[in-house]
């Protein structure tokens, strides 16, 4: 493991306190966010409404004008960007939920379970060229050469897991891969553009800081699914576990477990619908064998590499102290 300096203790981690110097510019962001998929179309009306009704924390629109304003004044862009980056990442949920067939995110119903998995690949689609028509109008050829990227790595990373059936296969590897691509590349991906528009001198540590914090984020949203609840997540506790999905919790526990134990897990995903109790044996098996610990060392020694790029980054203020603070929050947070 790569020695970084410790990551300091930064007392305002809750996301309202980070998003306070760019408050104004997110409540922008969502009228950008209409404008660009706007559509006379009532179907698709429908949908995208609905969509936006059912938008996340604009975590990754966050990072990126907070990078911009780390850099310097404002730029025109940056809002038209926040808005194509969480687009981006909003298509990827709705593609994803389709091929997972989840009736619910963050505790409200899917697409494809309110419509069906057609109109759901569909919306993605149209959420995608939209973005993708945006980012023409911006002009900025880096700027779509990093979407571009970051939307190519993360189908790579849909297909990564599709294909992982055999959870004693999956390595602790194959994990980083995995998240690196799903995750990571369009945190990263998000910071640089901010940089791209601020300094751009700036966009190798602003990328490098977006992508080990996706890291952190992912490793600690994938151990809410083992310590978390229905109230708090928006999803059944077990809810990767149903749908066999490998993260590091288990890919440690089963490192660590016994013969029985590891064979008792492959039966597990041998099962077309497994019970609760199944699952709830899995998640005490996964705790008992130190897999929590391990994936909160792990995302804290992310959350380091991420502090440690930033340190690189000659700027201060508050955007600079709210790129901080979301370090902790990411691996902090409860759902």
């Amino acid at each position: 493991m790569t020695d970084v300096p410790p990551l300091p203790v930064h007392s305002s981690s809750r996301l309202e306190a980070i998003q306070a110097p760019v408050r104004e510019q997110l409540d922008r962001v969502v009228d950008e966010l209409r404008r660009i998929i706007a559509s006379d179309f009532e179907i698709q009306d429908e949908v995208n409404t609905y969509l936006l009704g059912m938008r996340g924390k604009l975590f990754r629109p966050t990072l990126l004008l907070l990078a911009s304003d780390a850099c310097g004044d404002p730029d025109a862009d940056a809002l038209a960007l926040a808005a194509v980056v969480e687009l981006v990442h909003l298509a990827t949920l709705v593609h994803d939920d389709a091929v997972d067939h989840s009736v619910l995110r963050r505790g409200l119903p899917t697409v494809n379970q309110l419509w069906n998995h057609q109109v759901a690949i569909i919306a993605g689609d149209f959420l995608y060229s939209r973005s993708i028509l945006e980012l023409t109008r911006i002009g900025r050829i880096e700027a779509i050469r990093a979407l571009a990227s970051a939307s190519n790595e993360m189908s790579v990373g849909e297909l990564r897991q599709l294909i992982s059936f055999d959870a004693l296969d999956f390595t602790e590897e194959d994990y980083y891969r995995l998240i690196s691509c799903k995750t990571a590349s369009l945190m990263g991906a998000a910071c640089e553009l901010g940089a791209l528009v601020g300094d751009n001198a700036l966009r190798s540590p602003f990328r490098r800081y977006g992508e080990a914090l996706g890291m952190a984020f992912q490793i600690a949203d994938d151990l809410l699914d083992y310590e978390g609840s229905e109230a708090s997540t928006g999803k059944p506790v077990g809810h990767d576990l149903r749908e066999r999905k490998v993260t590091l919790p288990l890919v440690e526990a089963l490192r660590r477990c016994s013969r029985g134990d590891r064979e008792l897990v492959r039966a597990f995903f041998t099962r077309v619908d497994p019970a609760d109790e199944e699952i709830a044996s899995i998640v005490t098996l996964v705790q008992s064998n130190g897999g929590l610990d391990y994936a909160r060392m792990q995302a804290r020694h992310y959350a380091e590499v991420a502090e440690a790029a930033l340190s690189e980054i000659p700027a201060s203020g508050e955007a600079m102290d709210a790129l901080h603070a979301a370090l902790a929050y990411a691996i902090e947070r409860s759902r």
